[in-house]
């Protein structure tokens, strides 16, 4: 090992041009895992809403600023300085430490004695998971050649369906056998283990290394580039139409998506009349099937259509909520469906729910296609040092609106609409909640014409 080699081990660092394609993949793979942690710990509390309003008399509105407001504030804004520490510091070292804290402040919410204490844990969960995404993006945009990186992306979302699927499943049947607050605990204390696990196998890339060619990433030195000042990220992104498109796109599907994510076990137990058991296996294997399948869709689509033109990244999810609205709406309503087919069919009959199954995987996937193409259209507004914080720029948009709108929007308007609708006043509120996709595609078509220009290589 020569004198360069012995600097660049010592450092905990790595030329990615010269990874091999197994290391690249086990870095992947471990950071679908800790995204995986991320939305366990972030979703759980959507399966754990009855039992959670039971106990500390709860109306739809509190639990939406627990799920949403607590969590996001934080998160969100939090995200921007921990990514310019990322753009100038050991990525890894700052995704260990946010680790061990969301999953510190989860187990914490297993002790919460009322709304004001789990309320202040879940704010301690989201300033956790602040340096958890932009991070992992700038690894993976310099771990994954361009030609690559939209369905590397899209697998590291993976973590999102694996994470809620878990969320739902584990948490739901923890809940129901030993209690909501064992759940808290036991997923929260999976995340303090897996921390160490990052740190010691882990390595920073040289960052943009593989933005440039062979040749001249030989000749480079070996020095990391420097990270230009946070004010010059937003002027180099604020001019782009691209990038305000992109995010309000992505923040109005949020808003739904969230909001859809974290409301339906409540759907299914109040409309479905489903138990917390049956909830937990019903929807984590909805989410699992449907969101894995449509992620990968959306990145490998992109990436084979993005090669012709670059609008092909925003454009493949807008249609994809186009469709998702019907689909949604004709799920939740698979009762009908099957009662006008076979008169006299019980609703919430196994042909109802085995239907009502089937559909929801469609919009399930298709809500989340957007997540490898938008990702990686926004690492290519900016130059490889801008990464991260042009990262969280756009996380601060789609967080700040889609979760903390999202979740308690759909909480508002439920008891708004209770004096009318009563139990079913949840089933409206989704069904209002659906324009947010049509928007969503709106301004995404939008920066489908726009992207080209506002594109760097």
């Amino acid at each position: 090992m020569n004198q360069i080699e012995a600097a660049k081990a010592q450092a905990g660092t790595v030329e990615a041009q010269t990874a091999s394609p197994g290391y690249r993949y086990y870095v992947l793979g471990i950071l679908i895992l800790i995204y995986m942690l991320n939305f366990l710990d972030r979703q759980i509390i959507g399966i754990l809403a009855a039992p959670l309003k039971a106990e500390f008399n709860l109306s739809d509105s509190q639990f939406g600023l627990l799920g949403g407001l607590a969590f996001a504030l934080l998160y969100s804004t939090l995200a921007i300085p921990i990514a310019w520490l990322a753009d100038r510091f050991s990525r890894v070292w700052i995704m260990t430490g946010a680790l061990t804290l969301w999953s510190g402040f989860t187990a914490l919410c297993g002790l919460a004695g009322g709304f004001g204490s789990l309320f202040l844990c879940r704010m301690g969960v989201g300033i956790g998971e602040a340096g958890g995404v932009a991070p992992a993006y700038s690894l993976i945009a310099d771990y994954f050649p361009k030609s690559q990186r939209a369905r590397a992306l899209a697998a590291y979302a993976f973590g999102i369906p694996l994470g809620m699927a878990a969320g739902t499943l584990v948490g739901g049947l923890l809940a129901a056998t030993w209690g909501w607050r064992t759940a808290f605990i036991v997923v929260g204390v999976l995340g303090v283990l897996v921390a160490p696990v990052l740190r010691l196998t882990v390595k920073d890339p040289k960052r943009g290394g593989l933005d440039i060619e062979p040749a001249a990433a030989a000749a480079a030195p070996v020095d990391t580039p420097k990270a230009p000042p946070f004010k010059a990220v937003v002027r180099t992104l604020a001019p782009k139409p691209s990038f305000w498109l992109l995010a309000f796109g992505a923040a109005s599907s949020s808003v739904c998506g969230y909001g859809v994510a974290a409301w339906l076990p409540s759907f299914f137990m109040r409309s479905f009349g489903l138990t917390l058991s049956q909830t937990a296996w019903y929807y984590s294997a909805i989410v699992l099937v449907g969101g894995v399948a449509g992620i990968w869709l959306g990145g490998a689509m992109a990436d084979r259509l993005g090669r012709k033109s670059k609008g092909a990244y925003p454009l493949t999810p807008a249609i994809a909520f186009l469709i998702s609205v019907p689909c949604f709406i004709l799920a939740m309503n698979s009762g009908a469906v099957v009662g006008a087919v076979m008169p006299g069919s019980d609703p919430n009959g196994f042909a109802a729910l085995a239907l009502a199954f089937l559909i929801f995987l469609i919009p399930t996937g298709l809500n989340l296609t957007w997540l490898g193409p938008i990702t990686a259209a926004v690492q290519h507004l900016a130059s490889p040092t801008m990464r991260t914080t042009a990262s969280a720029l756009f996380l601060l948009i789609n967080n700040l609106l889609g979760i903390a709108v999202g979740i308690y929007y759909f909480g508002w308007m439920s008891d708004m609409l209770r004096p009318t609708f009563g139990e079913e006043s949840l089933r409206w509120a989704i069904y209002t909640g659906m324009g947010f996709y049509l928007l969503s595609s709106a301004l995404l078509f939008g920066a489908s014409r726009t992207l080209q220009k506002d594109w760097v290589d």
